[in-house]
């Protein structure tokens, strides 16, 4: 089967993290495993369609409403799997509909957590990395407090 690498896919961290729009298809989904990538963070409402086809990539579904910010238990929750993935040398995925608001604003909280960022450089540098990522000022604003509350 070939596999076709996701819209929008990109690593954050390579072989730990990426960012993607939301996989659809079987071909991505294997994209995604022959890139060392056995865990898919979606934080649609909805699981992503097809998801089932690739038993041996690990589904974790934290659902967030398009547009608004993660809560901190939320993103909690995403930085608790990346951390137990990583620990056993395994990447992460995480997507949301197009990979930009949901999905970026994660990465920048991943980015405060591992490099020690603030959260406004945590920001800048994921719509640096992954241009039109962070959509809102509420997404902005959770990298900051993620920052505050981990600081």
């Amino acid at each position: 089967m070939s596999a076709n690498a996701p819209h929008n896919f990109s690593w954050v961290d390579p072989g730990k993290v990426a960012g993607l729009a939301c996989p659809r298809m079987t071909a991505e989904f294997q994209y995604l495993l022959d890139n060392g990538i056995k865990h898919l963070v979606c934080l649609c409402e909805r699981k992503p369609p097809n998801h089932d086809t690739c038993p041996q990539l690990k589904l974790h579904h934290i659902k967030i409403v398009d547009f608004t910010p993660p809560t901190p238990a939320q993103t909690d929750a995403f930085l608790s799997i990346v951390e137990s993935a990583n620990a056993i040398g395994q990447g992460v995925a995480v997507h949301c509909m197009h990979g930009h608001g949901r999905t970026g604003t994660m990465l920048a909280c991943y980015l405060v957590k591992t490099r020690g960022l603030s959260g406004a450089d945590a920001v800048r540098e994921i719509r640096r990395l992954r241009p039109g990522s962070i959509e809102t000022s509420a997404q902005e604003s959770a990298v900051v407090q993620f920052y505050q509350r981990t600081k």
